[in-house]
């Protein structure tokens, strides 16, 4: 069978984009104990944020096993003990009863101060991590060991907040400077002890671990945003494991060393309703009936995806089984308006996908300009409202495993990754009463109502719901396939 060009890579650009990416480094390697070995991992993003946890960068730090949380989350979401063992809540405020025996990397203890101080730096931080928009949170201890969590109002999602990687408990020494650094700070079973800016990252076994102990001695990151390079990586051997496998890779790749896992990220086309072309609702609903998201799936994803229809797919089953109909807004004509789209290059789907969405929306009377360049240079404009649309893919469960802080933070007038620029009160009104839903049945109802008062705006298309694709080479045991993105190594892996 004769192959699309864009499946393949010419043996000396292969060769180009891995010399070096893992030079120095072996499975075998760094005389280690247990099963021996170190882990060589390809990330697809570097560090944006110097690895500073109240940025994205935290889900890094969580994906190796460093940094913790006091909570965690288990395969439906509900919360589970991490560094705190226990909680209970009154009124607006909840308790946490602090893990005893963990020691941070540098030999401190963990007490109640620690997670204070942790938490307390999220939460005065501006811009807030995600998982905080709209919450005002304050943390006290209540002795070393006791640790008491108030919100302005009362939130049922706090334990869940907190197992966010945004709000990883660090040790002093991280908050010293004019940035949190998380060398040396963690309570993970392996301590980061070197960070070279956006190219690596080495991680190497805590053996003062409270929990189990690392099978694996170490670990070395790559970063490498080129997906045919990091599917090359797995191919040569040269990587353990690969993060984000390019759909176009994982046909020409050993589909044994491949994982695919529907995850809650939805490929969605933000429109900009604060200014431009598409502050015109009848021009939204046009180019929101232009879009076949059904080529996307077969033409970019080559099946390995699901036709969206609303926000969040089939990661969350029970939306599909809440949702009704939505009224929209009836389409108008376009008439050669010209709109600019976005998007990046770090997956490699996002170009192909906005040339498709450029074709369709061009075929219904827009005119249409592209702009893809690497996320790092591209986010600030985004947010800033400079394009007439954005193609991003979106985790929508990635803070609290819960959807309404995705919803709040994506679509409320104050949300901070507000890239459509919506600002509409029977929107903002339908995602506070999510946000504020009681735990269970009325909370997945008020999620869906709030995602049908964003769609009736038409401030996103929802195009399709992503499916993870991992690379393990044929010795890896116990890697990790969350769906959550949050754990890729942990103490179980290792390579035989």
């Amino acid at each position: 069978m004769r192959l699309p060009a864009r499946h393949l890579i010419p043996a000396a650009l292969a060769s180009t984009l891995l010399t070096g990416c893992f030079s120095g480094t072996s499975a075998g390697g760094g005389g280690a104990e247990e099963h021996g070995g170190r882990l060589r991992v390809a990330m697809m993003q570097p560090p944006r944020s110097g690895l500073s946890p109240l940025s994205d960068d935290a889900f890094k730090l969580s994906r190796w096993s460093t940094a913790e949380t006091l909570v965690e989350l288990d395969a439906d979401g509900d919360a589970k003990p991490a560094l705190a063992t226990r909680w209970q809540q009154s009124g607006r405020t909840w308790t946490f009863d602090i893990r005893d025996g963990v020691t941070f990397h540098d030999g401190t203890r963990l007490d109640a101060e620690a997670v204070v101080r942790s938490l307390t730096t999220a939460a005065t931080a501006a811009p807030k991590p995600r998982i905080l928009d709209g919450v005002t949170l304050t943390a006290k201890a209540v002795d070393a060991d006791t640790v008491s969590v108030t919100t302005a109002h009362e939130d049922p999602l706090v334990p869940q907040r907190l197992s966010s990687p945004q709000l990883s408990v660090l040790a002093a020494k991280a908050y010293t400077g004019k940035t949190v650094n998380p060398v040396g700070a963690g309570t993970g079973p392996f301590e980061l002890t070197k960070v070279n800016g956006t190219a690596s990252a080495t991680l190497d076994r805590y053996d003062g671990y409270w929990g189990a102990k690392a099978k694996s001695a170490g670990i070395d990151v790559r970063f490498v945003p080129d997906g045919t390079a990091r599917a090359a990586a797995l191919r040569s051997g040269e990587a353990d494991i690969v993060e984000a496998v390019p759909v176009s890779q994982a046909a020409v790749l050993d589909q044994d060393l491949i994982t695919e896992v529907p995850m809650p990220r939805t490929n969605t086309l933000y429109l900009n309703t604060g200014k431009g072309v598409f502050k015109d609702a009848s021009l939204r609903a046009a180019a929101r009936e232009a879009v076949d998201a059904g080529v996307l799936v077969e033409g970019v994803y080559e099946g390995r995806a699901d036709v969206a229809e609303g926000l969040l797919g089939p990661a969350l089953p029970w939306a599909a089984e809440l949702r009704s109909p939505v009224r929209r807004v009836a389409a108008g004509r376009p008439r050669g308006e010209t709109v600019t789209i976005g998007t990046y290059t770090d997956r490699a789907e996002m170009p192909e996908v906005a040339a498709a969405l450029q074709q369709q929306l061009q075929k219904a009377g827009f005119r249409v300009k592209l702009d893809v360049r690497e996320y790092a240079t591209i986010e600030s404009d985004a947010l800033a409202g400079e394009f007439d649309a954005f193609v991003l893919s979106r985790a929508t469960v990635l803070d609290s495993g819960d959807p309404a802080a995705y919803l709040y933070s994506d679509f409320a007038s104050d949300g901070t990754f507000n890239l459509s620029r919506l600002s509409d009160k029977a929107a903002d009104a339908a995602l506070r009463k999510a946000a504020d839903a009681p735990v269970g049945d009325a909370r997945r109802g008020a999620v869906i109502a709030a995602e049908a008062a964003v769609l009736a705006q038409d401030a996103a298309v929802p195009l399709l719901h992503e499916r993870v694709i991992q690379g393990d080479a044929a010795g890896v045991v116990g890697a990790a396939h969350d769906p959550r993105e949050r754990k890729l190594v942990t103490a179980d892996t290792y390579v035989k």
